[in-house]
């Protein structure tokens, strides 16, 4: 017991110490110990670099996770340690929504069917939306936060001893000072000695500390590297998505891909999706057999309306993806290939194969 009052009414009288030293230099009353200029430098570093690691987590939170409410939610869930309940993100509860809906015109219906594979793509598009946001969370967010949680707390705690110890010679300095009898000076300069070891000391143990901030950036820098990866993968399976998506809306019929621009009519008519024999293809014919009509059309660089005999996908952008049956609008152009022609569907324009073509009078 005697023991443990003895420690407490040194740790007092240490206390006192240092916030009567803290006080004088606030007033100007008393000199304060300068750290060197490289360590000011590092910690001005340190200091920095939790800065904008905050902010970078709390910004990379928002464009991951944009509902406030969610986030919040979530953060209560890890705060009471319990597992994050599944969810639908919003692309998934689009995708469900078209599905049903295009089940319900009728996946027989040229709009059900496209309903249909808008809500499969959707859906498709969610998943890798949550492969991003996992992916994103580990190999990102995860190590910011262990660097703010972890070592700069660590960094905090070194830096907090440091203080203590320069306030405690600071205090050792001014009692040599004040020290006009012999065996009080002896006693304040083994105290200033025994004060300046252990700051030494300290400084040194916070300068390695503050000196593998710099490893810190290097390790954040392989994790940012990882999360630009994660977006890449994002962004290029979405644009796969999109472009596989409206390459399948391209050979629906023009009197539904082009239904924006045709003037108001019986909403309610129902347009099946026509359908061909698969892996149908004719030979080009040589120019001597070419129809009278086509020799028509490319004398006058007119317009004529063909039917399309068979499907046809496109090869490239500047070709015309084709359905069975659908009727478009065929242009002969100057220069073109002999065996094509300039179509176009709508606001869909591109070249189309003659062999698939049936001019109409």
């Amino acid at each position: 017991m005697e023991f443990n009052v003895r420690r407490l009414a040194a740790d007092a009288g240490t206390f006192l110490s240092r916030a009567v030293q803290f006080t004088e230099e606030k007033l100007g009353q008393a000199e304060r110990t300068e750290l060197d200029a490289h360590l000011e430098t590092l910690l001005t570093q340190a200091e920095s670099t939790k800065h904008w690691t905050e902010k970078i987590m709390k910004q990379t939170e928002v464009v991951l996770q944009p509902n406030p409410n969610v986030r919040m939610e979530e953060f209560l869930y890890e705060m009471l340690d319990k597992k994050i309940p599944t969810r639908a993100n919003n692309h998934e509860l689009l995708g469900e929504c078209m599905i049903d809906s295009g089940h319900e015109f009728g996946p027989g219906t040229a709009y059900g069917s496209a309903l249909i594979k808008c809500g499969e793509t959707e859906k498709l598009l969610g998943s890798a939306e949550k492969e991003l946001i996992q992916s994103s969370a580990i190999n990102f967010l995860t190590p910011l936060r262990n660097f703010i949680e972890g070592d700069y707390k660590t960094l905090l705690r070194e830096r907090k001893l440091l203080q203590n110890k320069r306030l405690d010679l600071d205090a050792a300095k001014n009692r040599l000072k004040k020290a006009r009898v012999a065996d009080a000076r002896s006693a304040a300069e083994t105290e200033l000695r025994i004060a300046q070891s252990e700051f030494d000391r300290q400084a040194e143990i916070t300068r390695l500390l503050l000196e593998g901030i710099s490893s810190t950036h290097a390790h954040h820098l392989r994790c940012l590297n990882d999360f630009v990866d994660a977006q890449t993968a994002y962004y290029a399976q979405g644009y796969q998505y999109i472009v596989n998506l409206q390459k399948q809306l391209g050979s629906f019929p023009s009197t539904f891909s082009s239904n924006n621009n045709q003037p108001g009519g019986n909403s309610s008519a129902t347009i099946s999706v026509p359908t061909a024999p698969a892996a149908a293809s004719l030979p080009a014919p040589p120019p001597s057999q070419a129809s009278p009509a086509l020799n028509e059309l490319r004398s006058t660089s007119g317009t004529r309306k063909a039917r399309v005999l068979y499907d046809y996908d496109a090869d490239s952008s500047s070709e015309l993806s084709l359905l069975a049956d659908e009727v478009i609008t065929v242009t002969s152009v100057p220069g073109m290939d002999f065996d094509w022609l300039m179509g176009q569907r709508g606001n869909q324009k591109g070249k189309v194969p003659i062999t698939y073509l049936e001019l109409l009078n």
